[in-house]
């Protein structure tokens, strides 16, 4: 049966980034999108890696595209990392998507505005998720959130497989093992769902935020909050700020007896578009014992950790520092799950809002929008994009 042409089609691509394995969009959703009027347009295999076959969008009544010709027909992409897919990938740069074309994607647009501005000049019409404002009626679209869950759960998994100890206490006939100590530093989305992910596996778990409020949040979980008497550096929408380097200095020499102690520290803090602040120095790894580990999920953005390689495993002196790359895309299946769920969510608001025509008026709408007409339209990246490269 051909298509209905009064329905807007959402196109699903294969994610092409070597270490990519998610996909925007899974089966279970596709009959959400159809009951609000959308058409579902899959590439072959773009689900596969994540563990989603064809057949079953098929039985879900999406169409399956053959190729990136077909699947560009489509009035709306909906993609994992737009803007730090394969740069060999047309959809990354926008390169084959057409004018008036909605892309919808996390395009990273605060670190980096260049492919935004490609975007703009191929007069795409781009939604950049990280975008979303902080308040209740988008939590059901929050992809950040999703994905830092996904993480928290998978740098527990990677510290336990890297470290000599066993995380839980246990009285055997050779005698008691005592639990290992782990600290998460950032206690966001990430760092809590470490908390809680560390502590079901038995560890004693000590957490630090800068902000305040973030105290009752850790013992929610079962962690124990450690208070260094520093100044709170909390954000706009719940998210650290960037604070000077006095803070960092005074924020690391705080840690250093705390991360001595630990068998396991976890670092989560990031700043929206900046490098991520280094709060585990050199000296501070030298206090550490033989056998410790760093999982520093900040990687991404330089790390948290002095020595920090991302997407390394290093030694120093006996310590294991680990900066794993995009690590939901790990845990491809259930991280699949939980985005589509968001861009589902998203995607339903929009034709509320009378998508293909937007209303600007709609904060969430107003807050993701980042190109229409040939313009770069969200202030804060137009403001970037005009700055001087330093």
């Amino acid at each position: 049966m051909p298509p209905d042409s009064s329905l807007l089609t959402v196109g699903v691509p294969k994610e092409t980034s070597g270490q990519e394995r998610r996909v925007a969009l899974v089966p279970a959703d596709v009959r959400s999108l159809k009951k609000v009027g959308f058409e579902v347009l899959v590439e072959t295999n773009a689900g596969l890696r994540a563990g989603f076959l064809d057949a079953q969008y098929l039985q879900q009544g999406a169409r399956i595209a053959l190729d990136r010709a077909e699947l560009g027909a489509a009035e709306v992409i909906v993609h994992v990392r737009a803007g730090e897919a394969d740069p060999q990938d047309p959809f990354a740069v926008g390169e084959s998507l057409r004018e008036n074309q909605i892309l919808i994607a996390l395009c990273d647009p605060l670190s980096d505005s260049r492919p935004v501005a490609a975007l703009a000049e191929r007069r795409v019409t781009t939604f950049a998720l990280e975008l979303l404002p902080r308040i209740t009626r988008a939590q059901s679209m929050d992809v950040l959130s999703s994905m830092a869950t996904v993480a928290g759960y998978k740098a527990v998994l990677l510290a336990a497989e890297a470290s000599p100890r066993m995380f839980p206490m246990m009285m055997t006939a050779a005698g008691t093992l005592t639990p290992a100590k782990v600290f998460v530093v950032g206690a966001g989305v990430a760092g809590l769902q470490a908390i809680s992910t560390a502590r079901r596996l038995g560890a004693v778990v000590y957490a630090y935020d800068v902000r305040p409020a973030a105290r009752e949040q850790i013992q929610s979980v079962g962690g124990k909050p450690v208070d260094f008497g520093l100044e709170s550096a909390e954000g706009q929408g719940g998210y650290a700020r960037a604070m000077d380097q006095d803070f960092y200095k005074r924020q690391q020499a705080a840690m250093a007896k705390v991360v001595a102690e630990s068998d396991v520290v976890i670092t989560t803090a990031a700043v929206p578009g900046k490098r991520a602040p280094v709060l585990i120095t050199s000296d501070m790894l030298a206090g550490m014992s033989p056998g410790s580990v760093i999982v520093d999920l900040a990687a991404e953005r330089g790390g948290n950790c002095e020595a920090t390689r991302p997407g390394e495993t290093v030694d120093v002196g006996g310590i294991a520092v680990l900066g794993p790359l995009n690590v939901p895309a790990t845990v491809a299946h259930h991280a699949s799950q939980m985005f589509s769920r968001n861009i589902t969510a998203f995607l339903v608001h929009l034709k509320k809002n009378g998508l293909p025509t937007l209303d600007t008026q709609d904060e969430i709408v107003r807050d993701t929008l980042i190109t229409r007409d040939g313009q770069v339209v969200n202030p804060q990246i137009r403001d970037r994009l005009a700055a001087p490269v330093s």
